[in-house]
């Protein structure tokens, strides 16, 4: 490698001039032609930042004394290199002028197109097979690399990897050749595959070797320092049930409190996954499904459709800061299609709440009255006052003697009722008609906790007569008048579900076919002639309705409405709403309007 060249001012024997003993100083050119020796001599190229370098052949003249330059020989290598430098860099000269006395490094080349395909398809070889010292060894960092590649081998874990190349891809660098690749990562038990594309590229090491930059996100695009990938099971799901068509319900104010009391199916339970998740920094992020968490289906009865209805017609009425609520079923199942509640949100009145129905209980009073033979032409005159002996007055003013059993029905007469009431049914059959006939106080399990009808039995005749219009004691809530209306539609009790695997109890007996036909008849007149004609207006098909306006005190009332069209049957209240034809009328009929009568 080192050449020697006579200077001109000695003779012949100027090849041994460094042995010259008159202790003259002795000229000596060095002479090398490959950077790549200089850079071997202290053991790193010098130039870190991977800028290129001349391989230009270049000389140093170097001054030495006496015996100096047979010591350079004799240590040679990296030792006269270093020597060299200690010579140089603190010679009488060294101060000011840097660049004579210190041997320069030639800048690399950077890899061509070629070595850095063959490099990288090394690398992705390596990695491949699971030989991480070989594919780490590729590296510009080996260490960082295999401790890299090694936690990501284990904990993924995936069964087989397959690593191709997809082509030159942009790099960091401009000087740095970077390829494409695609990696593919199989699992057991995992029918589909693990599949994303990264980068990676090329560099020369400080021994001149084309390597792989290491980084992390050549393991992944989005793996960064301080960032690790691997297999973790995904939290058990939550299961949101649906509609009965499989549609969201948990966008639904009303129902807020109702669907987290939902519980899985008998025997069944949500289950764990398993994912590949990206974490650290943050919450995890999933990056690939290996077994997706299960929760249970439940569908339940509601419609989404109707219940939005229902969300806005409650919600109009109870504008004023009045609660309300109303539920809607379906006659010939049972089937609850829709549960709105005001303020949304709030309390589950619409199925936990109590509050009496006024005279919407006319209609399991008439079912007691027709079962005591009372035919709907019946005459019970319709008194202005009658005694029991409270005093009891109805709404409409003055005495309408002729007035039927229908009419006092249709026109909503308290005293009638009362009358009639205490005249032919004997304490507690109120009761017994409710529960036999109606399935009221039956314990119910809807699927949700409710809250059951409350008729007890009258201690004496002043009770009787309230509970006869549905005041006094009796408590029940838009759910049970709900399946009352929808009982008189039907014929036969069914108890109200909100899913299909509920347990539902029975009653002990229908209602009698032509006491169902009457009740109808009934309905259908209050509907089109009587107090419920202005909300029911428009409404074809078989329908039917009773108002209800029950005495709160201090002049407020409580609007009730219960109604049916078809096979669809709402129940609807507004505390403080005024009369039954008005706030939950309203309400009401814009339920059975979007039903269309098909539940």
């Amino acid at each position: 490698m080192f050449e020697e060249h006579r200077d001109n001012r000695h003779d012949g024997h100027a090849g041994h001039a460094g042995h010259e003993q008159d202790g003259r100083l002795a000229d000596v050119e060095i002479e090398y032609d490959q950077y790549d020796d200089l850079d071997d001599l202290d053991g790193h190229d010098g130039n870190d930042d991977g800028a290129p370098r001349s391989s230009t052949t270049r000389r140093v003249v170097m001054v030495a004394a006496g015996g100096v330059f047979a010591a350079l020989l004799a240590v040679g290598g990296y030792g006269a290199y270093n020597v060299l430098n200690a010579v140089t860099d603190n010679g009488p000269a060294g101060g000011g002028h840097q660049g004579a006395g210190t041997v320069a490094k030639a800048p690399q080349e950077p890899p061509t197109a070629e070595q850095a395909e063959s490099t990288a398809k090394e690398f992705l070889a390596a990695w491949s097979r699971g030989d991480i010292p070989a594919a780490a060894g590729l590296t510009d960092r080996p260490e960082t690399a295999r401790a890299a590649l090694a936690t990501f081998h284990e904990q993924v874990g995936a069964r087989s990897l397959a690593l191709t190349g997809t082509g030159p891809a942009k790099a960091d660098g401009p000087s740095e050749p970077a390829l494409g690749f695609r990696v593919k990562a199989e699992f057991e038990g995992t029918p589909d595959a693990w599949e994303y594309d990264s980068v990676l590229s090329v560099v020369r090491s400080q021994d001149g070797r084309p390597v792989v930059r290491w980084k992390p996100s050549v393991i992944h695009p989005q793996l960064t320092p301080g960032r690790t990938i691997g297999v973790q099971e995904t939290p058990n799901p939550v299961s949101k049930p649906t509609d009965r068509k499989g549609r969201p319900l948990d966008t639904f104010p009303s129902l807020r409190a109702v669907l987290p009391q939902i519980a899985p199916p008998d025997g069944a339970a949500a289950t764990t996954g398993r994912a590949v998740v990206l974490s650290g920094g943050g919450e995890a992020e999933p990056l690939f499904v290996l077994t997706p968490p299960s929760a249970p289906v439940v569908k339940l009865t509601l419609d989404a459709d109707l219940q939005q209805v229902a969300e806005d017609a409650v919600k109009q009425q109870a504008a004023n800061g009045n609660p309300a609520s109303l539920v809607a079923v379906q006659p010939s199942t049972g089937h609850i299609l829709a549960i709105a509640n005001a303020p949304q949100g709030g309390f589950n009145r619409a199925l936990a709440g109590g509050q009496a129905p006024g005279s919407t209980m006319k209609v399991i009073t008439s079912a007691a009255l027709l079962e005591a033979g009372v035919r709907p032409d019946t005459v019970v005159p319709c008194k202005e006052t009658t005694y029991s002996p409270r005093a009891w007055h109805n709404d409409e003013s003055g005495d309408f003697p002729s007035y039927t059993l229908a009419d006092d029905f249709s026109r909503s007469c308290n005293t009638g009722f009362i009358d009639k009431g205490l005249e032919k049914l004997q304490p507690g059959t109120l009761g017994t008609v409710a529960r036999d006939q109606f399935g009221l106080g039956l314990e119910w399990h809807i699927g949700v906790p409710s809250r059951d009808a409350t008729i007890p039995t009258p201690g004496n005749k002043d009770e009787a007569a309230a509970a006869y219009i549905g005041q006094g004691r009796i408590q029940v809530n838009s759910l049970v008048m709900a399946s009352v209306a929808a009982t008189v539609q039907n014929g036969t009790f069914r108890q109200p579900v909100l899913r299909e695997d509920a347990k539902r109890v029975t009653a002990p007996s229908r209602l009698p076919a032509d006491v169902a036909r009457d009740l109808r008849a009934m309905m259908a007149k209050t509907a089109t002639q009587g107090t419920a004609r202005t909300p029911m207006a428009g409404l074809s098909g078989q329908i039917g309705a009773k108002t209800g306006t029950v005495e709160a005190g201090s002049q407020a009332t409580n609007s009730w409405f219960i109604a049916y069209r078809g096979d669809l049957a709402v129940a609807a209240e507004v505390e403080g709403g005024g009369h039954g034809f008005s706030a939950a009328g309203v309400a009401a009929a814009q339920v059975l309007k979007a039903g269309g009568g098909k539940g």
